[in-house]
C-alpha cells in the first residue's frame, strides 16, 4: 500500500510547516489519475499523525478529475481511469489535470505567548 508512504510524507510536511502549532485540519487535492485510494489515505493519515502536532486532525480530500486534450482532434475530455483514450479513438493525449497531489491548506492553532511576568508572579 503506497498510500502509507505518501501520507507519511504529507504528515511530515504538515508538521514541519506547523512549526509547533497544533494542526486541526488539512485539505489536500488528489487527482483521480494518481492511483491513490482516498479511504486508504484517510486511514493512513490517522496512523501517521499519532504522537505529532497533527494528532486528531481532520483530513479533507478534494478529488481533481482527470482531463486531457487530444493532439489529433483537439477535443478536451474527462478521463475516468488510466486508459488514456479520446472519444475519437486516438491515444495521443496530453493530460492537463488529474495527476496532482498537493496540500491545499491547513488549519493550525495560534501560539500563545506566556505573559512577560509569568515567571516572576508568585503563586497563591
Amino acid at each position: 500500500m503506497h498510500e502509507m508512504a505518501i501520507t507519511q510524507s504529507l504528515v511530515d510536511a504538515v508538521c514541519e510547516h506547523a512549526a509547533g502549532r497544533t494542526v486541526h485540519s488539512v485539505t489536500i487535492a488528489v487527482g483521480t489519475l494518481c492511483a491513490v485510494v482516498p479511504d486508504a489515505m484517510r486511514f493512513c493519515f490517522e496512523l501517521a499523525t499519532e504522537g505529532t502536532v497533527a494528532a486528531g486532525a481532520r483530513l479533507e480530500i478534494e478529488q481533481v478529475p482527470g482531463r486531457a486534450v487530444c493532439r489529433s482532434c483537439g477535443a478536451e475530455s474527462t478521463l475516468i481511469d488510466l486508459i488514456l483514450l479520446c472519444p475519437c479513438g486516438s491515444a495521443d493525449l496530453e493530460v492537463i489535470s488529474g495527476r496532482e497531489l498537493r496540500i491545499r491548506s491547513m488549519e493550525v492553532s495560534e501560539l500563545c505567548a506566556q505573559p512577560a511576568d509569568a515567571a516572576t508572579t508568585p503563586r497563591q
